[in-house]
């Protein structure tokens, strides 16, 4: 059979139109870039930072630059900036942090740096992107303000020792911190070592888990709240506020539960009436979707994400979602840290600390349900620690306010 020179033409048009349709369905969209800190040794002994681009379709990390020094020892905790321009590494080997920028496709440059007396537990950026939010200690806890300048990170402002009233003795340990999306409190999760001490003596009949709450003020002025610090359990690891500015939510890491709060006039905390809800074995690190409608945490001793349905109303979180029924999603080995995608607000990670990996989710809207995304978990450096995002160029954030 023949064919004319149109038809030829045609048919070369229509298979050229077919292979490049082809070939763009295989191309990989970036939506976001995730920061896995982990303690691989580079020059010195300093840990390592690795980037991954989110697959938009499905949730697939890639790798696709080397690791770079995080230079500092023993990275143990990360913080973004609300423009995404700048990250924050938490080093408890050298009491540093370390700021780097990050450029449009995600790569690191080191900028500045600061030394802490005390070893640093966790960092959180207020929404203006002026203050940086600082918890040290291991025998004594201090929550630091310090001053930012187009990322730079400033001489401290402000300084605020976390002590137990009554108590002033007794050694508290810092485990956690959050700034407001309004800005208006900071919030850090501790506990009383004397009184809570695993394998060990205790010299003190003071509740063990707190949390302390702070008015922000202007210059980085730190004023305790009212009632502050409120009990939190036994053992408070992570801590997160939502969106709306209505609730705190704390995981008790030796009672396996979560501890909600709402927030009232002058950044008090109540109990949420119907608390603490149950999770997983040692729930850990936990964040919340950019929606406000689903809590994520991770259980660090069975290795698992609980996924929470919050009710807009009084705050409550739901019993666990899962398509399955059960009510967690396993990850690999020990997860420690998890992160949300800012840009759709559709993929949940976290970093496996004894997995060296990071284990994906899929997040439904619709219901909060979660499905393991396209070939994790994903290969990281060496007993990785904390985990950050950053969304990719132009693509909108997620915020909704219910």
């Amino acid at each position: 059979m023949k064919f004319s020179k149109l038809s030829q033409l045609f048919l070369v048009s229509s298979i050229g139109l077919l292979v490049a349709t082809l070939l763009t369905a295989c191309q990989i969209v970036t939506i976001d870039y995730v920061f896995i800190a982990s303690s691989t040794a580079g020059t010195g002994g300093d840990g390592s930072i690795d980037t991954y681009a989110v697959d938009s379709e499905s949730g697939a990390l890639r790798k696709g630059q080397p690791a770079v020094s995080s230079t500092g020892v023993n990275p143990v905790a990360l913080a973004v900036s609300h423009d995404f321009a700048n990250l924050y590494v938490a080093h408890q080997g050298d009491n540093s942090v370390v700021h780097f920028s990050i450029s449009a496709s995600g790569v690191l440059s080191k900028k500045d740096s600061v030394t802490l007396a005390a070893a640093p537990v966790a960092l959180a950026i207020n929404a203006a992107n002026s203050q940086l939010y600082v918890v040290s200690g291991t025998t004594s806890a201090t929550l630091s303000v310090y001053p930012l300048s187009a990322g730079a990170i400033g001489a401290v402002a402000a300084q605020q020792p976390l002590t137990v009233p009554g108590y002033g003795g007794d050694v508290i340990v810092p485990t956690a911190v959050t700034v407001l999306a309004n800005s208006a409190a900071v919030y850090v999760g501790a506990y009383d070592q004397s009184a809570y001490n695993p394998g060990g003596s205790t010299t003190s009949n003071a509740n063990p888990g707190w949390v302390f709450g702070f008015a922000t003020g202007s210059g980085g002025a730190l004023t305790a709240a009212a009632g502050s610090p409120w009990k939190a359990g036994v053992k408070p690891a992570g801590i997160v506020a939502d969106p709306t500015n209505r609730f705190v939510y704390v995981t008790d890491f030796a009672s396996n539960q979560l501890i909600g709060y709402s927030i009232q006039s002058g950044n008090i905390l109540n109990f949420l009436i119907n608390g603490p809800f149950r999770t997983g074995a040692e729930p850990s690190a936990i964040v919340i979707d950019p929606r406000g409608k689903y809590i994520y945490l991770a259980n660090t001793l069975d290795s698992s994400v609980s996924a929470y349905t919050i009710d807009l109303s009084t705050g409550t979180p739901s019993a666990s979602v899962n398509p399955t029924g059960s009510s967690t999603n396993t990850t690999d080995t020990q997860p420690v840290g998890i992160a949300i995608d800012p840009a759709l607000g559709r993929f949940i990670y976290t970093a496996n600390y004894l997995g060296n990996s990071a284990s994906g989710f899929r997040l439904n809207p619709d219901n909060g349900t979660l499905l393991l995304t396209q070939a994790t978990p994903y290969p990281t450096g060496a007993k990785p620690s904390a985990i950050a995002m950053v969304p990719h160029g132009n693509h909108s954030v997620q915020s909704v306010t219910p």
